[in-house]
């Protein structure tokens, strides 16, 4: 027995939940004569909507099927070797959920060496080896393929990836050597780094064969048909693969810079795996595989112990996992249909929420406002889009066509509600406008219709309060940009019925929006915790810390941009607004800032200008920032942020504003862009001992985002 063979079956005990992996070996004469080949398939024996992994066992079966191709390869038997994958999936790396079960080091050495010491056996054979990326392919599936000789890819390949440094890891089965050993460390660079920490962007099978990574694209009707024409010419000598030469001076090393910049300007220095994957790519620079791949193990090991990758797991199951059951949603039988959607209001964001419910829904959606000259430019808009939609090729001719007929626009409520089921406000943020929109919907709708809010931060049981059937209303709060960002708050007020809340849930499913269960509380979960957020930032400030000393402070969170780009994005009356709604509500730990109040009367969009291509501090709003003579340090200001969210969150879980403080990580990843690699918010606190500090208690239970004790 090998060592292999050992390492992988300790490590399969340790994992005994796993679904496991075959890797079928069939025999088949190649076209041309070219001669006999052997064709490993990984398949779990499931659809592709279960993708195929690599735990230990499954490992250990390829590594079986290796033993017997090796062999037929010494004795001259098979002229080459090929491995692809079932339907629709190549192989979609490492297991994640064995991962989470390690507690120890050496475990977490062996999954590295194990994969390791299976892949690149697939480079020692004695005849060319060929990956046909068939289906998506990501981690150890990408990297698999880079131990052959050869790659072709399917150009219906929707989603190829090393997504490792995305979760915390970094590619360890080969990735951060081999790949810039094929295609150059600034492609390298691209797909290891700029690409994870771009929210894990995909590659779609063109962009894998002109970045070099695949040396021949097949469409996919034929694709293996096609791929073996081509291995057969490939083995004849009719076709030749050229690869290009690589500069090993001075442009490896650029390359390298550009990734820490890349990394830098992502995560601020606060996780390691995206600077533990550059050291992997400039050592690459030697040639020297096995010391690499000694690297990659280590690197894998060290970081499957740590905190961020837990946290980058958590969040993982959380976006994958806890957001398709959303925590307290009623009965989904209980929901009604939805066959027409009204939205109050044409502005910019009623005019998205339309856009958004056409495209999704596919139901006519009719909207008003108080001038026929709005509802034509909300309407305007949204047909506007869809032409945009149709220009990038997303929609054809057709169906454009229908989308833009679903849309359309009417001044008489009456006429414009009269049958519809679902009808959404998007008014101005002011109570007393609110409920006389509703009250006039209300009068119009039928019986059934479901009343929602767009609000950001009032009441909604207040807003319901004056209606006769209060128990339709329900908070249904998005965030801007709607297209993108995929959270929907959804608020039960103190009298709304379960049929409601589940039709709610029904339509924010439809809209492919991850839906949370809040509670009516001021400003519910994201606006609240950033308000808090914002609010210590703002007194920092006002208090006498220079600007850029506040905003440096929270650099290390590694949060998608600083405070006050955040408020420039938000907008500054916005954010002025929230502020003092929930100064009304906690008037003790809410603030209103006098210069934000300064800034938003003199009119001003932010607090930056950016002549220089940077945010610099808009010299006009400096003149108006009023300081005391209280200066912190970036540490003290860092202190005081995370104390005041910690609090905050402490006393949201004890209001049961959501079920579980998984629900608030939730929230800030999917509604506030808050970094994948955190966790959210709250393993951070848990990690950095803020929440014991402020709480005195963890938010979450050990091993839930942490290594199992």
């Amino acid at each position: 027995m090998t060592n292999t063979a050992e390492l992988l079956k300790g490590a399969a005990e340790l994992f005994p939940d796993e679904v496991v992996t075959q890797a079928h070996v069939r025999h088949l004469d190649l076209p041309k004569g070219a001669g006999r080949f052997a064709l490993i398939t990984l398949d779990n024996g499931l659809d592709h909507t279960k993708p195929t992994t690599f735990g230990p066992q499954s490992l250990a079966n390829l590594n079986t099927a290796i033993d017997q191709v090796e062999k037929e390869a010494a004795d001259g038997s098979v002229v080459g070797v090929g491995i692809t994958g079932k339907p629709f999936i190549f192989a979609v790396g490492a297991d994640l959920k064995g991962v989470e079960l390690l507690k120890r080091h050496e475990d977490a050495l062996a999954i590295g060496k194990g994969g390791h010491d299976v892949f690149k056996r697939l480079s020692g054979l004695a005849v060319p080896t060929f990956a046909y990326y068939n289906g998506a392919a990501m981690g150890g599936g990408v990297e698999v393929g880079l131990h052959c000789s050869y790659r072709t890819v399917s150009k219906a390949v929707p989603a190829f990836s090393l997504p490792e440094v995305f979760l915390g890891l970094v590619p360890g089965w080969g990735g951060c050597v081999l790949l810039p050993n094929l295609i150059g460390p600034e492609r390298a660079v691209s797909v290891v780094i700029e690409n994870s920490l771009n929210q894990n962007k995909q590659l779609k099978g063109q962009q894998v064969f002109d970045l070099g990574i695949a040396d021949a694209l097949f469409e996919g009707a034929d694709f293996l048909e096609q791929s073996l024409l081509w291995t057969a010419s490939v083995l004849t000598g009719e076709t030749e693969v050229a690869r290009p030469e690589l500069d090993r001076g001075a442009a490896w090393d650029e390359a390298v810079a550009r990734g820490k910049a890349i990394a830098d300007g992502k995560v601020h220095g606060a996780a390691p795996a995206a600077y533990r994957a550059l050291d992997i790519i400039a050592a690459a620079k030697n040639g020297d595989r096995q010391q690499g791949f000694d690297a990659e193990d280590q690197a894998l090991a060290d970081l499957i112990m740590g905190g961020e990758l837990r946290s980058g797991l958590y969040a993982f199951n959380l976006v994958q996992k806890r957001a398709k059951r959303p925590a307290g949603a009623p009965d989904k039988k209980l929901a009604r249909p939805v066959t027409k959607v009204g939205v109050v209001g044409a502005g910019l964001m009623a005019s998205q929420l339309a856009l958004l419910f056409a495209r999704r829904l596919e139901v006519p959606v009719v909207l008003t406002d108080i001038d026929q000259a709005r509802i034509d430019k909300g309407v305007a808009y949204v047909h506007g889009e869809i032409d945009k939609l149709l220009l990038k090729g997303r929609v054809n001719q057709d169906k454009a066509n229908r989308l833009k007929g679903l849309v359309s626009g009417h001044l008489d409520k009456a006429a414009a509600f009269g049958d519809a089921d679902f009808v959404i406000e998007a008014v101005f943020e002011e109570m007393g406008v609110k409920q006389q929109v509703f009250a006039e919907v209300e009068a119009v709708v039928p019986a059934h219709a479901i009343l929602a809010t767009n609000t950001s931060s009032l009441s909604v049981t207040e807003m319901a309060s004056k209606l006769k059937n209060p128990e339709r209303v329900v908070g249904f709060h998005f965030f801007n940009p709607v297209a993108i960002l995929p959270l929907l708050e959804i608020v039960r007020a103190e009298q709304t019925d379960d049929a409601s809340l589940a039709t709610a849930f029904a339509v924010a499913k439809s809209l492919k929006k991850t839906a949370v269960l809040v509670k009516d509380a001021p400003a519910f979960v994201v606006n609240r915790i950033l308000t808090r957020f914002m609010g210590e930032i703002q007194n920092v400030i006002d208090e006498g810390t220079p600007v850029a000393v506040a905003e440096k402070a929270v650099e290390p969170l590694g949060l998608p941009m600083s405070p006050l780009v955040l408020l420039e994005l938000v907008g500054p009356a916005i954010g002025l607004h929230v502020s003092e709604t929930l100064h009304g509500a906690f008037p003790e730990r809410f603030t209103v800032s006098p210069n934000l109040k300064a800034v938003v009367e003199a009119g001003k969009r932010g607090f930056y200008v950016y002549d220089s291509g940077k945010p610099e501090l808009d010299p006009e709003v400096a003149a108006l920032l009023k300081q005391g003579d209280s200066v912190l340090t970036e540490e003290q200001v860092r202190d005081r942020v995370l104390d005041a969210v910690a609090q905050e969150i402490g006393l949201m879980l004890d209001e049961d504003v959501v079920a579980e403080a998984q629900d608030i990580d939730l929230c800030l990843i999917t509604g506030a862009g808050w970094p994948f690699h955190l966790g959210g918010i709250t393993p951070y606190l848990d990690r950095a001992g803020v929440s014991e500090r402020v709480t005195g208690k963890k938010f979450l239970a050990p091993g839930l985002a942490s290594v199992p004790a």
